[in-house]
């Protein structure tokens, strides 16, 4: 943490009373104050703000206004460090670095990167080295940062990494992509530099020819999407690379929009080809139209461009090793394409070509003649394919025009070229060597918007591939940020409160691509997506563009009365247009979809372009492309570059073949819509499976790379325009990649953690006392208590974790300040270690300079010694004879290892050609057992999908049952009422007919006159009162009807009303949420600010507490020089003392010499005088010389002893002058250092009382705490004074010491002048003296034979250390040799094991399939069944017409109404029609069980090829086996310890034959066992049938039953028991057996 100056702080604190704030506008922001008014002057929800650029006052509202942070932290690394985090602060940060060159920034756990547009001098060699071993939080942002934290994270984890770029288009993601792979190649490195930046810049250069084009958005456009895999192997350097491709826009070739071009490799060709291949390209004179719109370059600049990118590019196939030979067969497919659109077709009549020369051009590159190539484009059948079959039988489709045909064949053969390109490239990549994980990078074409570019047309449907695929990599972004972050946290019972966030996924994905239920194309009412709609239009009978949307619409469109807010389809004001709101509606692209369907029918002439290169005539061509439409891809080019080396590369083969070949995709695998899908689908499980990082590239400006103009060019002009940014278009980019939200969940959430063992094993070297407690390696049974005692230790902060159920949860920053620490403490440690190593290797030094110097003595000992002996005869001759006699032994000798090394040579070469050929013969068993796993996961998945759609057919079948029999109650029900009716109509003909008589008889009574009159009148009146009713009714109705309409204007005009107040509460409420979310978003900054506050409190106290100590320490220190000076001190005055007493005895012999000089004077007198007297004898005077020669010897003595003495003085004065120097030193640097470290505790103690200062004002609650530590304080400053009263009586006691050792050494000395006067008196004799010398000389003799002995004996111990060594180290050669041998022999056990368990899993998936096998036969009966049961209902529907037709007949003869004999009819036509309906059901289920049986005619066959198959593996894994176990026998001779291995490994395979043996024989009785079990049931039984049959059963009989039952099930478990053994299985058959008899006993003991 960085400790902020006070001046910072003042700074800060002034900025925040200011409250300085953004004011959001439609161009951006604008710095400005906020003013504090009186409650009631502002309007409620309006804020008062003063701008800072021209000081005017505003009232806006307070919606837009945002809080801005201290300048501080306008260029911050990390957004998350903000402490205000809004929109307008961010992107505010994120202006000043790209102002400043700053492109990169981190946004918590990923990466921001504005595209630059030009290539600065941050991407070079130079900074790629500074990047290299760092951790994220040492560096500044960079694109190296992300791909040095994944290759760290890999070595660490041994875990997949994948680094994902998104972004729209032109914001320089496949330059990123580049960087990334230069850094890893270039940092990591490879055996042998095989994976160099050249090669991969050569690779680039390749895709960028054939994969790019200019657009409206970017002069430079990817049109494809890859994924680039670096394989690592152990040591962390790249092993193998490969590279994967899809979606490639493939009608680009034909057809591109205007102002844009095609792929730029036409236009290389055209222009940079030479003279010979243009003569071969037939390219002398190009065609003035063309109908692909492929034109040469027009102006200079551009031609000689494109002539540079030629030669880049072949100069770029050449270092990928792609030959002449096959770089002609790629310029002869291109060129050939071109002459094509040259050629052209016809638009009317029949189908040919418009130019015939352009084709016959087009034939003769391609290898083939004009017929062939016409029949190959313009016949509607392709070759060798099979047609297209759905559930429906599509109408009679209309036949593709001849244009179309020819733009088919065009892209066909592009694709094939592309899809070449990539399997040479991967060629070049990839390696033979093990690999054990994996980076990833993900690269595919930005969002596409012609919008952006101000452009009027609606965007195609490639582009909607593209946007699709960004869109579905921020859906993995939103799930890996969101999802799983929020479910592990609900795991492990974190409360984690994210109201102001919004982590719901777009909804555009889901109209794209959601999948229907139904595995069949039909028409339901469920939603699909579009590429669903698209295929279902496309098989349907008179579908078009218009139901297409229609249908889209139905579904995802807004409904009647909704805003159109809250979906993301709207219809354009164009026909056939329709606008999709992409990164949650930030991104809205109209689309133009006239000619979409066109996408989802299969063209036969694209399938005819793969044969038509494979049958060229030319063999460059033909060769290159035979047999690559098998290996290389998914199908019909949906993903490229599968053919990997390494196996890694073909386990994601694998997993990308199983997204095609599982579940629905197995059957709509061959749709072309539906392959768009299936495709990024493969790319994104491959991706899941790995660690992704995430890196969102953004736009500056929409004409950043626009134009076609160099990037040099653009940066020279417009670098001031650059820094400018378009700050609307980057609030987009930011809202639609949720980063914002993805920052608040990192900083209030805990996005690292740790298991508790893990955290536990990594940390617990900061807490050394607990590792010293428990030791390194302990075993502790609760994980959680000790990462809590861990903690405690580690004083952290409780708020910066915390501690889930199985995990520990770190706050942004916590963990990074762990690890710093562990490095520390590491590096201490390992400081240490190396100390102790030099230690020990200096020591180590110095003995063998010991040894040397030793030997450098011997060896010039032996160089004087034959010095000494050269020149003697018999040395001569011995040194002439013995060469001569050691020649002939040395010759055998040097014969016996040749021979020996030739063999050991033959046997080498033996064993490497053996193990050569085992390791060919494994590969090529691993290869083959791929081939076959994946043969046979394509086959259960097609199984798979054959049951799923026999399923789906059962369950259709049911429904229909079901339905029917709805139908047949209904019928039934509908039968009843017209018996009822029928029966009424019955009764009222009775009724009416027994009226008409009464009636008649009447009238015979009555005149006929009279009774004409009166019928008259009556039906006059019953006219008039049906009339008069009409009107009443009619006038009614008409009352009502206009009542009802009023009442209807009321309720439309009051239900505006409520929509009117609806929508104002809507809007009211979306305020309001804002507003909260607002308010809430600077809560949680708050709260985030004030735990920054804790902890920054928690380090200061941490800091305080370490301060404490350090003056505590000082205390101690100053004590202890103190008490030392105290010490000097009576040191010195004892030194003085003794210096005294020295002078004084210095004096006394300076008397007692002057007392001797007198002597030696008056001796010399006396001498003077004897010698004048001349009658002195030579006795007297020899006598008299004597005396004079032992007195001169005396007198030399004497002042020998005083010139020693004196020496003895003046060494003490110098120790004197010495001592006292070094006092005075000592004193000034003591004083020095008190002073210095007064002058810095002081420094401190003002530093740390402002700052408590400061503190007081914000921490009063820690008063107490406060006081506590300054009693605490003063209790130590009482113990420090008690220690130091301590301290000085120890020191009394040392000086009474050292005052007793004084007068001890004075007592010594005045005992040592007395031997001195002593030895004075009595001096020794001169044959005392000759003896001691010859005692001496005697002692030095023996010591120099001493000496030498024990230097002769010292060569001899370091001569035995040499052998020891030199047996030492041949010892450990022959232990490396055997290792080694025990290593490859582990390996190819290994290797054989591994080939085991591939054929183990081979019988399994064999077993497997025959279980399926007859499980679909289960199905087939069941299906025949089914069948039978159909054909059942069949007759009865038939019955039951039948007598639906009597009962028609009869109807049609009595007097029922014609309505009810017309509905019985229609009922009678569905009837009819659902019977027909269910025969073509039958028919395609009976079609479907044949096709089943021939399936399973297959499967058998291939089920015999397998075995087969197996039978010859398992004869060469035997052949194998004898020459591994040849091999252990040549081994074992080689090493003593192999025999006794393979001993002991034979003694085993015997006991396991022998327990294999005793295994059969125990099976074999267990089936005798279970037969007596199966007799004995038979037998209860029986037994149970005749006492049923009993009528009367007493209980004496009941108990003899069981007795005898007991009895045999005793008997059998006896039997059991004795067979058994030790083996437990066959008791729990006995158990089970006397269960079962008890279960049979049951009904006995009932009755």
């Amino acid at each position: 943490m960085l400790v902020k100056t006070e001046d910072q702080i003042a700074a800060e604190q002034a900025w925040y009373s200011t409250e300085k704030v953004w004011l959001v506008h439609k161009d951006g922001f604008s710095l400005a104050t906020q003013q504090k008014s009186e409650e009631g002057s502002v309007p409620e929800g309006k804020v008062k703000i003063r701008l800072e650029n021209d000081g005017t006052l505003l009232e806006v509202d307070e919606e837009d206004v945002e809080k801005a942070n201290p300048p501080a932290l306008d260029r911050v690394e990390d957004l998350v460090m903000l402490p205000y985090l809004n929109e307008s602060s961010v992107m505010h940060c994120l202006r000043q670095r790209y102002g400043a060159n700053l492109f990169h920034t981190h946004t918590g756990p990923n990466m921001v990167v504005i595209n630059p547009v030009s290539t600065p001098a941050m991407y070079s060699e130079k900074v790629m080295q500074m990047f290299k071993g760092c951790r994220r939080e040492d560096v500044a942002p960079h694109i190296y940062g992300v791909a040095q934290a994944a290759y760290r994270r890999l070595l660490t984890t041994r875990q997949d990494q994948a680094i994902a770029l998104l972004g729209r288009s032109g914001s320089g993601k496949t330059t990123n992509c580049q960087h990334l792979l230069q850094y890893l190649v270039s940092v990591a490195g490879s055996n042998g530099k095989v994976y160099s930046a050249e090669k991969w810049q050569a690779v680039y250069t390749i895709l960028e020819a054939f994969g790019n084009c200019g657009t409206s958005m970017n002069a430079n456009a990817s049109r494809f999407s890859h994924l680039v895999s670096l394989d690592f192997d152990q040591a962390g350097q790249v092993a193998s690379a490969s590279v994967q491709t899809m979606l490639l826009e493939r009608s680009r070739v034909t057809r591109h929009p205007e102002a844009e071009t095609t792929f730029n490799v036409f236009y290389y060709l055209m222009a940079g080809a030479d003279g010979s291949l243009k003569n071969e390209l037939h390219f002398n004179h190009f065609a003035e139209t063309s109908a692909f719109g492929i034109v040469p370059p027009s102006t200079p600049e551009d031609k000689q461009k494109a002539a540079q990118q030629f030669t880049k590019l072949q100069a770029a196939m050449k270092v990928l090793g792609i030959s002449v030979e096959e770089q002609r067969a790629c310029w002869q497919t291109l060129g050939a394409i071109y002459h094509l659109g040259a050629a052209g077709a016809t638009k009317a009549g029949r189908r040919q070509f418009a130019r015939h020369e352009w084709g016959q051009k087009a034939s003769y590159l391609l290898g083939c003649t004009l017929e062939e190539l016409s029949s190959s484009i313009f016949k509607p059948q392709a070759r060798g394919s099979l047609p297209r079959t759905s559930s429906l039988r599509p109408g009679p489709e209309e036949p593709a025009t001849a244009v179309e045909c020819l733009e088919a064949m065009a892209s066909g053969l592009y694709s094939e070229v592309f899809t070449l390109l990539i399997s040479l490239i991967n060629r070049a990549l990839k390696s033979s060597q093990h690999s054990l994980c994996s980076i990833l990078i993900v690269d595919t074409p930005g969002f596409q918007n012609p919008r952006q570019a101000s452009s009027e047309r609606g965007a195609v449907f490639e582009e909607l591939c593209h946007n699709y695929a960004q869109e579905r990599l921020q859906e993995l972004f939103h799930e890996r940020t969101f999802v799983q972050e929020l479910e592990r946290y609900k795991e492990e019972n974190i409360d984690l409160v994210l109201d102001d966030m919004d982590p719901r996924p777009s909804l555009s994905v889901a109209v794209v691509d959601q999948a229907s239920s139904q595995t069949l194309v039909t028409r339901t009412d469920e939603a699909r997506g579009l590429l669903w709609l698209m295929e279902e239009e496309a098989l349907q009978p008179g579908g078009s563009e218009d139901t297409l949307l229609d249908r889209l619409f139905s579904y995802y469109g807004p409904a009647e009365g909704e805003s159109k807010g809250h979906t993301l389809l709207l219809r354009s004001e164009r026909s056939q247009h329709f606008l999709l709101g992409h990164s949650h509606g930030t991104n809205w692209v109209e689309y133009d979809a006239r000619g979409w369907l066109s996408h989802a029918k299969q063209n036969p002439a694209s399938q005819n372009a793969a044969n038509l290169l494979q049958n060229s005539q030319k063999k460059n061509i033909s060769g290159l492309f035979a047999g690559r439409t098998g290996s290389s891809l998914v199908l019909s080019g949906s993903i490229a570059g599968l053919e990997g080396g390494s196996q890694l590369a073909l386990r994601r083969a694998t997993s990308m073949r199983k997204t095609f070949n599982t579940g629905v995709a197995a059957v709509k695998k061959k749709s072309l819509s539906i392959q768009i899908k299936l495709q990024v689908d493969a790319l994104l499980d491959t991706v899941r499976k790995a660690r992704v990082h995430f890196v969102h590239c953004l736009l500056p400006k929409a004409d950043a790379v626009r134009g076609t103009g160099s990037p040099e060019a653009q940066a020279e002009s417009g670098d001031l325009a650059l820094t400018q940014l378009d700050v609307a278009l980057l609030r987009a980019q930011f809202r639609g990649s949720q980063l914002l939200d993805a920052l608040r969940i990192y900083r209030q959430g805990y996005p690292d953690h740790m298991v508790f063992s893990e955290f536990r094993r990594r940390f617990d070297v900061l807490a050394p006392h607990l590792t010293k407690k428990l030791g390194r390696n302990y075993i502790v049974k609760d994980e959680k208590r000790a990462v809590e005692e861990l903690l405690e230790s580690l004083e952290l902060e409780k708020s910066s974790y915390h501690m889930g159920l199985s995990r520990l949860f770190f706050r942004a920053g916590t963990l990074a300040k762990l690890e710093e620490l562990r490095d520390d403490q590491t590096r201490q440690n390992i400081t240490l270690f190396q100390a102790s190593c030099r230690g020990y290797l200096a020591r180590q030094a110095f003995k063998k300079r010991k040894v040397q110097d030793l030997a450098i003595r011997c060896i010039q000992k032996n160089i004087k010694k034959n010095r000494g002996v050269k020149n003697w005869p018999w040395w001569k001759l011995f040194t002439t004879v013995r060469p001569l006699v050691e020649v002939q032994l040395t010759e055998e000798q040097i014969h016996g290892k040749d021979e020996e090394i030739q063999q050991l040579k033959a046997k080498l070469e033996k064993l490497e050609k053996e193990r050569s050929e085992l390791r060919l013969n494994t590969d090529r068993l691993e290869s083959r057992v791929a081939e076959l796993s994946t043969e046979l996961t394509d086959e259960r998945n097609t199984g798979e999908s054959a049951s799923r759609l026999l399923e789906a057919e059962t369950m259709e079948r049911l429904r229909l049952e079901k339905d029917m029999e709805e139908m047949q109650v209904t019928y039934e029900t509908m039968k009843k009422q017209m018996e009822s009716m029928e029966m009424e109509v019955m009764e009222a003909r009775l009724i009416r007919a027994s009226e008409l008589n009464g009636q008649m008889k009447l009238d015979d009574d009555d005149d006929d006159d009279d009774d004409g009159g009166e019928w008259k009148l009556k039906y006059d009146r019953a006219i008039r009162e049906t009339e008069f009713t009409k009107k009443r009714l009619q006038q009614e109705f008409d009352d009502k009807l206009d009542t009802e309409q009023q009442s209807k204007r009321h309720l439309e005009r009051k239900l505006a009303d409520l929509q009117a107040d609806h929508e104002e509460t809507q809007r009211a409420l979306q305020q309001a949420k804002k507003k909260s979310q607002r308010v809430l978003a600077e809560l949680q900054d708050t709260k985030l600010h004030l735990e920054g506050e804790r902890s920054r409190n928690h380090e200061l106290e941490k800091k305080q507490r370490k301060f404490d100590m350090e003056q505590s320490q000082a205390q101690d220190e100053v004590q202890r020089e103190r008490s030392q000076r105290e010490k000097l001190a009576r040191d010195r005055d004892m030194m003085t003392g003794e210096m005294f007493t020295l002078r004084q005895q210095l004096q006394e012999k300076e008397l007692e010499l002057c007392g001797l000089n007198v002597k030696v004077e008056q001796l010399e007198a006396e001498l003077h005088d004897l010698s004048s007297q001349e009658f002195k004898d030579e006795a007297s005077l020899a006598k008299l010389k004597k005396q004079l020669r032992d007195l001169e010897a005396k007198v030399k003595d004497q002042e020998e002893e005083l010139d020693e003495q004196a020496g003895t003085i003046q060494m003490l004065e110098q120790a004197k002058l010495r001592l006292e120097m070094e006092m005075e030193r000592q004193r000034q640097t003591h004083s020095k250092e008190i002073e210095s470290k007064d002058e810095e505790m002081e420094g401190i103690r003002q530093s740390c009382s402002k700052r408590l200062k400061q503190m007081e004002v914000q921490l009063e609650e820690e008063y107490d705490d406060k006081q506590r530590v300054l009693r605490e304080r003063r209790d130590l400053e009482t113990k420090l004074t008690s220690a130091q009263d301590q301290v000085s009586q120890r020191d009394v006691e040392a000086e009474q010491r050292l005052k007793k050792d004084l007068k001890r050494t004075k007592v010594l000395l005045a005992d040592a002048q007395l031997m001195l006067d002593h030895l004075k008196s009595n001096a020794p004799s001169k044959r005392e003296i000759s003896q001691l010398k010859n005692q001496l000389e005697e002692s030095e003799f023996t010591c120099a034979a001493a000496v030498k002995a024990r230097k002769s004996m010292e060569l001899e111990i370091e001569d035995l250390l040499v052998q020891m060594e030199d047996i030492s180290k041949a010892k450990m050669a022959l232990e490396e040799q055997l290792s080694r041998l025990q290593r490859e022999k582990n390996d190819l056990q290994s290797r054989l094991e591994e080939d085991q368990e591939d054929v183990n899993e081979l019988m399994k998936k064999h077993k497997a399939a025959v279980a399926q096998s007859t499980r679909d036969l289960a199905q087939i009966s069941d299906l025949q069944a089914q069948l039978e049961e159909a054909t059942k209902e069949k007759q009865e529907l038939q019955d039951k017409l039948q007598s639906l037709q009597s009962q028609l007949e009869f109807q049609e003869q009595s007097m029922v109404e014609k309505s009810l004999v017309s509905q019985q009819e229609a009922k009678i036509r569905e009837l009819e029609s659902k019977l027909e309906y269910e025969r073509t059901q039958v028919k395609r289920l009976e079609t479907l069980v044949a096709r089943l049986k021939e399936n399973l005619e297959k499967m058998t066959e291939e089920k015999d090829q397998r075995i087969s198959g197996e039978n010859r593996e398992k004869e060469q894994n035997k052949r194998m086996q004898r020459q591994i176990r040849d091999i252990k026998e040549e081994m074992s001779e080689l090493a003593k310890k192999e025999t006794e291995a393979s001993r002991k490994k034979h003694e085993l395979e015997m006991d396991i034959e022998s327990l294999e043996a005793a295994n059969q024989s125990l099976q074999a009785d267990l089936k005798l066992a279970f037969k007596r079990i199966g007799d004995l049931q038979a037998a209860i039984e029986d037994e149970m049938e005749s006492d049923d049959n009993d009528d009367l059963i007493n209980s004496g009989d009941d108990s003899d039953v069981d007795s005898e039952v007991e009895d045999r099930v005793d008997g059998v478990k006896s039997w059991l028991s004795k067979n058994k053994g030790s083996s437990k299985t066959l008791l729990d058959e006995g158990s089970a057996a006397e269960a079962i008899s008890h279960d049979y006993c049951q009904p006995n003991d009932i009755l």
